[in-house]
């Protein structure tokens, strides 16, 4: 596989993560913006509601509950949004991403792990009722989610021989990963949104716990966890259209052109099917997860697999 320049060697660490940083912020607006409109079909009017409702809870006072633990609850509702942000780290943009680890999906899926402790410190933190249930409904969501998640990255590793996301891209030229690796590509998406708790997965933040995990959070906290939220969706979509889509790959127009193309259509989707799809149970959306995608991404392993030593992957 050819080797791949990252963003910090070619234009320096510090442009590098300004880049990063731009791209995170930009793809939680995507993900804000997209929802406002499938919300409430307003159009252009709701594309700058995130502006707005940013602002105005820039402007709001915070507050709190009665004996929080103020240490840890400050420092989950921080990590929620950096954690977001760093899974952008190995996330190819513009051919290049800000620095290799040469375990690329070991970093993405590392972060996501991180994020599942950070969101239980923002239910545990305010030492209040709504938000401590949000919070152990989130942790038995993620624990649940965290292995369909991690063979499906598995399956792309195996396919490519690498767990480069530079690697993976270069073994996508003559066929995308989501042809042979489908249920891989829709448990990816499945798992990463359980992980935001978006859509279907929203039971942390349930109306019958009164908002859950984010029952305490207001003004500058709120904004943060919501912009972490968000951003980890984006990231999620931009990771699928590297690791299955063939990221930049497509006729006649540029690369970056192409990928921001296939970033937008998977976070639509994404988005779409959350306000679809009605809130599942807690405990419905850990068995799915357990039954039903753990054995499937399994098998969809096993055929990798398969395929790979059968010589259907030039590795």
């Amino acid at each position: 596989m050819p080797e791949t320049e990252t963003a910090a060697a070619a234009w320096g660490v510090v442009p590098s993560a300004l880049l990063v940083m731009g791209a995170a912020l930009g793809l939680g607006w995507l993900v804000a913006a997209v929802d406002r409109v499938v919300l409430t079909g307003a159009g252009a009017p709701a594309v700058l509601e995130p502006v707005r409702s940013s602002v105005r809870l820039l402007t709001e006072q915070r507050r709190t509950t009665l004996a929080p633990d103020p240490l840890l609850w400050r420092l989950g509702i921080a990590a929620v949004p950096v954690l977001a942000v760093l899974s952008l780290a190995v996330v190819p943009i513009g051919g290049r991403t800000l620095w290799s680890t040469s375990v690329d999906l070991v970093w993405f899926n590392a972060m996501e792990a991180l994020l599942w402790a950070a969101v239980w410190l923002v239910g545990w933190g305010p030492n209040a009722v709504h938000a401590l249930t949000g919070g152990y409904r989130f942790l038995a969501q993620g624990l649940a989610y965290e292995l369909p998640l991690m063979f499906s990255l598995i399956a792309v590793g195996v396919g490519a021989g690498s767990l480069r996301t530079a690697d993976i891209l270069s073994a996508q030229a003559g066929l995308w990963f989501v042809v042979s690796m489908p249920v891989a590509f829709v448990v990816f998406l499945a798992s990463a949104a359980a992980f935001a708790f978006w859509g279907p997965f929203g039971a942390p933040t349930g109306a019958d716990i009164a908002g859950g995990v984010t029952s305490e959070l207001s003004g500058v906290d709120r904004l943060l966890v919501e912009a972490g939220r968000a951003i980890f969706l984006g990231a999620t979509a931009a990771m699928a259209v590297a690791l299955f889509l063939g990221g930049g790959s497509g006729p006649w127009l540029p690369g970056p052109v192409w990928q921001l193309l296939k970033t937008v259509a998977v976070v639509v989707a994404l988005v779409w099917a959350g306000r679809r799809l009605p809130v599942l149970r807690p405990d419905r959306v850990v068995e799915v997860a357990w039954t039903v995608l753990v054995p499937v991404t399994l098998v969809q392993a096993l055929v990798v697999a398969v395929l790979l030593l059968s010589g259907f992957y030039a590795v």
